[in-house]
């Protein structure tokens, strides 16, 4: 599997440049660090999503604008009936890239989340790059509830609730091309080959900087779900 750099997030980043703000991240507990891999929990999360066509270029590209549409607006406000059109929502992190299987008055501005998962339909652990169907996530911010959460105007954009899981993750800095990226995902499917867990899901890159961040300052991470125990 290798995954490319989402152009939109420099969009997004000139957006918010200028602006200084907390983000918040997915809550999770460390449950085991080996050197720069580690299983973790994280609680259960709601998603926004897409499913978008074409290679992972575009269709990243396109996924990610969509639901950044959203976020930044194009969305119907629970709260508009109280008289509030508009909501600015504090931004999370981190953007997260990931393969898998398959504006009105009263419109709310929603904070962008992290990680934002692109995900290949049909994919497996090990490859994906074929893939031509595309699921795009940004995680919500934690103060939302399905029943808060501004509705979606472009029908193509849903929101989902997500359990809680368990995911091994490698933590690397520097730039993710695709030769990097495709070295650590190597490096976190062997190591769990080795601990004999059976990774339960495609891997996603998640990105938690914006990108005029120095290479040695980003933070990036491989993210593999895997059972339990």
């Amino acid at each position: 599997m290798i995954l490319k750099l989402l152009p939109a997030i420099a969009t997004i980043g000139l957006i918010l440049g200028g602006e200084a703000m907390a983000i918040e991240e997915p809550a999770f507990e460390t449950l085991e660090k080996v050197e720069n891999i580690e299983i973790r929990q994280y609680r259960p999360i709601i998603v926004a999503e897409t499913f978008v066509d074409g290679d992972m270029g575009s269709a990243t590209n396109s996924g990610f604008r969509l639901i950044a549409d959203y976020i930044f607006g194009n969305n119907l406000s629970r709260r508009a009936s109280a008289g509030q059109a508009s909501e600015k929502i504090a931004m999370t992190a981190p953007v997260s890239i990931e393969p898998a299987a398959r504006a009105e008055a009263g419109s709310e501005k929603i904070a962008m989340t992290a990680p934002v998962s692109v995900e290949p339909q049909g994919g497996t652990a090990g490859g994906v790059m074929n893939s031509k169907r595309w699921r795009v996530q940004f995680a919500m911010p934690g103060q939302y509830s399905m029943a808060t959460l501004p509705k979606p105007v472009n029908p193509s954009v849903t929101l989902r609730e997500v359990p809680g899981k368990r995911y091994a993750v490698l933590v690397f800095s520097g730039l993710a091309g695709e030769e990097k990226v495709q070295e650590k995902t190597d490096e976190l499917l062997a190591w769990l080959k080795e601990k004999n867990r059976k990774p339960l899901s495609t891997p996603q890159l998640a990105r938690y900087n914006p990108p005029w961040t120095l290479p040695f300052l980003r933070r990036n991470e491989i993210m593999v779900e895997v059972a339990g125990s």
